[in-house]
């Protein structure tokens, strides 16, 4: 049987949200329709439904807070930003991709034989 690489791709995104929505954030406070679209142009497609909840668990966390600002196109929307423990969260979140990203980097360029 062999393994969907679609399913193991799915899984990987899944893993990097998080950390994604926090990198957008660092650079400025956005809405969710704006975060998606930012993802989007990243290449990393998100629906709604994944990132809404996604929104309320990072904010119920203390990662993020939200202001509610006036649009000209609509009702009000909700812009989400980094707390200042999200700031310290997403410091350790790069700390733990540098450190993954330089494992798979090591293991993908190793040209030791291994021997049983």
């Amino acid at each position: 049987m062999a393994m969907n690489i679609e399913n193991a791709k799915s899984q990987m995104r899944k893993g990097m949200l998080e950390y994604c929505v926090l990198l957008l954030l660092k650079h400025r406070p956005s809405y969710a329709s704006d975060i998606i679209q930012q993802l989007k142009d990243a290449e990393l497609l998100v629906v709604e439904g994944t990132l809404y909840p996604l929104l309320t668990r990072l904010k119920n966390d203390g990662l993020l807070t939200y202001q509610w600002q006036e649009s000209t196109q609509g009702p009000p929307r909700k812009y989400y930003a980094l707390s200042h423990e999200g700031e310290q969260f997403l410091e350790g979140l790069d700390t733990a991709w540098t450190e993954l990203s330089n494992t798979i980097n090591y293991l993908k360029n190793t040209r030791k034989e291994f021997h049983l």
